[in-house]
């Protein structure tokens, strides 16, 4: 199937994160501040940090005509929920993330010359900027989040809290080479 023939089965975008362009009027150097806030739907991160879901975040952008397309410029701020790479516990954060990408009008140089998902399109004079939020996010968000930098996280013996089980907490460990003399004759190293 060719670009062209692909850009007709193109869906319009819809729902809170889309913007109508046709104000631009597609004349390079026309710009347009866009402020919203939206509720998030689904999930918007990584395995261990989100955004958190059916709360509002705040878009703030600036829409540019260019000669190619638009250019969205800006930054998106919400709340987070995330689970401790380290100690498991759930916490909560704040995010911003910047957003920069390029919507090339349909039928121009760069319409096509790449590939559909190399560049992000308007369809209809509109920008779905849903796909080009998550790509920041992930890109901004923590792989291994940390309820607090010094977490000491679980003891590999017992699966207990650094932080609950206190400076002292020691599991006795044997050197498996000596079981069976330990078996035989009973005690502890250190007895005999």
């Amino acid at each position: 199937m060719s670009k062209h023939h692909s850009a007709e089965l193109r869906r319009t975008p819809s729902g809170p994160w889309v913007i109508d362009t046709r104000d631009l009027g597609r004349r390079a150097g026309l710009s347009r501040r866009y402020h919203r806030t939206v509720t998030t739907e689904g999930d918007f991160g990584l395995d261990l940090i989100r955004l958190a879901p059916g709360e509002e975040v705040e878009v703030d952008i600036l829409a540019e005509a260019v000669v190619e397309g638009v250019l969205i410029t800006g930054s998106v701020a919400g709340p987070t929920t995330a689970e401790c790479s380290r100690c498991l516990d759930a916490f909560t954060g704040e995010v911003e993330i910047r957003v920069t990408e390029l919507f090339a009008y349909p039928n121009s140089a760069t319409d096509e010359s790449t590939d559909e998902d190399e560049v992000s399109r308007v369809v209809d004079d509109l920008i779905d900027l849903e796909p080009a939020v998550r790509d920041s996010l992930l890109t901004a968000l923590p792989s291994s989040p940390l309820c607090a930098p010094d977490c000491k996280g679980l003891c590999p013996e017992c699966g207990g809290k650094w932080a609950d089980l206190g400076p002292n907490h020691t599991h006795e460990t044997m050197d498996p080479r000596w079981a069976a003399l330990q078996k035989r004759f009973g005690g502890t190293e250190e007895e005999n």
